[in-house]
């Protein structure tokens, strides 16, 4: 080209969890039927949207005309009233329908939201980290996201100490993201912790983003917080949708909410800009807007909500007594979401570790890529052509120094949910004994 086009974070924008999918194609092409474990679609696992909710949604195809239209930029504001009542009626920060705007989905918000921070800003970032929330902060930057550590050997919580050193190394650090129930790890931020950060960010003058797209999915025992419950006067964004929940990931819905507007004149102005940029696309989908607070407010939408929790925590117990007894892994129950985080401890991998593949076609498909690899990525390859299971490396999928994979707790029947648990272990026992 006459002149260079390319952005200069076009080398960030990665997001594993969907690029393993052609390799587990590829893989599938040679007659190895594949189990696939690395997407959070709930729908896609086979959870059943209950009745009622088609019927709700049904009832608004056939007899609401208004939902084929567009909607007022910020989103409709009946939906905006019921969301901020209901975010007021929790007590912390209080908001107006003004401080909600509506996105197609969160990736469009995440990709937004980045997009429009200065590009010598910086969100500092958990580790392990969302791709899409790692990948657009850097893509902003042209420069990899500055991160800082959850620690697995205390239940997947922020190092507090690390977060403060980081900011602290990194003076362009200008806001902080935490992912709360998080992902890929299953942790439930605790209320002292996100006053920690709270703290900290008001001691650098920082703002938080919180995604909460979880925020309704949270068992054994534990409470999920919102950031708008302890955030103070310091300025925030949350972000949340009903991909998860309804669940509906097909809606491409959800939202954020600003806090605390109006007590930095410069977060002011860069929340205006997000706002802007979303009057460029004129708005976001109107049907699922119309039905949501029809939804939410139904007495059978949190009974719901509660079956489907109780199921997961089963699944993450089951999950937890089967790789704990692995040597060589590390795991920590799941609290909240419904994925977990399996971890090699340190010096169990090695690029001497061998699974035999299905078939000839299969190791050809993962030789070439096999010694160029991050070692648990290189595990999840042998993984796939030796037993057919896809599930994600931790170190490319989630921008990590730990070396371990996600599974989800999304398979609706438990007998095979914990055959292919045991699978996984199985083979991940046998890959760091084969030399």
């Amino acid at each position: 080209m006459r002149n260079n086009i390319i952005h200069p974070g076009a080398d960030e924008l990665t997001y594993e969890i969907r690029e393993i999918v052609e390799l587990g194609n590829k893989i599938e092409n040679t007659g190895v039927k594949i189990y696939w474990e690395n997407i959070g679609d709930p729908v896609a696992k086979g959870e059943e949207v209950p009745s009622w909710i088609r019927v709700k949604i049904a009832d608004l195809v056939m007899n609401d005309n208004l939902s084929y239209g567009y909607s007022p930029t910020k989103g409709l504001l009946a939906t905006r009233e019921y969301i901020a009542r209901e975010r007021n009626l929790e007590g912390g920060a209080q908001i107006s329908a003004d401080d909600i705007l509506f996105f197609n989905g969160l990736g469009d918000a995440i990709s937004i939201v980045y997009n429009y921070l200065n590009k010598n800003a910086r969100v500092i970032g958990p580790n392990p980290a969302y791709s899409t929330h790692s990948s657009a902060e850097a893509a902003h930057a042209g420069s990899k996201q500055i991160t800082y550590h959850l620690d697995p050997d205390n239940s997947w919580y922020p190092d507090i100490d690390d977060l403060r050193s980081q900011i602290i190394k990194h003076p362009e650090v200008s806001g902080i993201l935490i992912v709360n129930p998080d992902n890929p790890t299953g942790m439930v931020y605790s209320k002292d912790v996100i006053r920690n950060i709270v703290d900290i960010a008001k001691e650098f003058d920082l703002f938080i983003i919180s995604d909460e797209i979880y925020s309704n999915l949270f068992y054994g025992g534990s409470i999920h917080n919102k950031l708008a419950s302890v955030i103070d006067k310091v300025p925030g964004i949350a972000m949340r949708g009903i991909s998860k929940e309804f669940p509906w990931p097909g809606a491409r819905c959800g939202w954020v909410e600003f806090y605390n507007r109006n007590m930095d004149v410069s977060f002011a102005r860069y929340t205006k800009t997000i706002i802007d940029a979303k009057m460029l696309e004129v708005c976001a989908t109107t049907l699922p807007q119309r039905v949501l607070p029809e939804i939410m407010s139904d007495p059978r939408y949190y009974p719901y909500l509660a079956e489907r929790n109780a199921r997961y925590w089963e699944k993450s117990k089951l999950a937890y007594g089967i790789f704990s007894a692995v040597p060589g892994l590390k795991i920590n129950k799941a609290y909240g979401a419904f994925y977990m985080t399996v971890i090699f401890q340190e010096g169990s991998l090695n690029r001497g570790q061998y699974l035999k593949p299905a078939n000839k076609a299969a190791a050809e498909i993962i030789k070439s890529v096999e010694d160029t690899t991050e070692l648990d990525k290189r595990f999840v390859y042998y993984l796939l052509a030796s037993r057919g299971i896809c599930v994600v490396p931790l170190s490319s999928g989630f921008n990590s120094d730990l070396h371990g994979f996600r599974i989800t707790l999304l398979e609706p029947d438990i007998g095979i949910f914990k055959s292919v648990m045991l699978e996984i272990a199985d083979a991940a026992r046998e890959y760091m004994n084969s030399n």
